[in-house]
């Protein structure tokens, strides 16, 4: 198996040969949605918070007696059966994230990105070094390369302030080391532009 290798101008210039143990297996799509299902969860902030009967003002007294009033018998007026009472059982701030193994995320992460180099989705450059940062030298790379107007991952081989700084007024793209890169990165992004470097440090 192998990938191709382009420069900046959309030349075809080298070939990289791709590891069969990790590219050239199924794509495992129970691992994918657990591992996805993992990163949405530790995303989340957890603060959402209701208040429970005795947390809500008022309702300190037995709004009337227990018997012989012909209504139903009541506690407080704060209760959850009342308007503006407490809510049962309702949210309170947690955590909600937790972990998967090391081995099934970096699993899950080659699942990725061989569906991404199946579906042609993957495309890997030469180098993106700049002088300076330019938005518009972005942008021509991404035309060149067929990428224009897709939600796209680049992925460089370590923080880039040049790349990160051309790029980030480009709304559908996002910048990201591979030491970084994980599954639900990849599934994300329609279009994976990757430097020949970085893709050499995945491992």
């Amino acid at each position: 198996m192998e990938i191709q290798v382009y420069n900046k101008q959309g030349e075809k210039v080298d070939k990289m040969p791709l590891d069969e143990e990790r590219f050239g297996k199924r794509i495992r799509n129970r691992l994918l949605r657990d591992a996805v299902i993992m990163y949405e969860a530790n995303k989340r902030q957890g603060t959402a918070s209701t208040k429970t009967k005795a947390e809500v003002a008022g309702g300190g007294r037995k709004p009337w007696v227990q018997k012989h009033t012909g209504r139903a018998r009541a506690g407080s007026i704060r209760s959850p059966l009342w308007k503006g009472g407490g809510v049962a059982f309702g949210p309170k701030p947690r955590d909600y994230s937790y972990s998967i193994p090391k081995k099934a995320r970096k699993l899950a992460l080659f699942s990725a990105l061989a569906s991404k180099v199946r579906d042609n989705e993957m495309v890997v450059v030469e180098d993106l070094n700049f002088d300076a940062p330019k938005t518009r030298q972005i942008v021509e790379i991404l035309k060149t390369l067929g990428i224009n107007g897709d939600r796209c991952l680049i992925v460089i081989p370590k923080a880039d302030e040049i790349v990160w700084k051309s790029a980030r007024n480009i709304p559908y793209i996002r910048v990201m080391p591979s030491a970084e890169l994980n599954a639900y990165e990849v599934l994300r992004s329609k279009k994976i532009l990757i430097t020949k470097e970085a893709f050499s440090n995945i491992r």
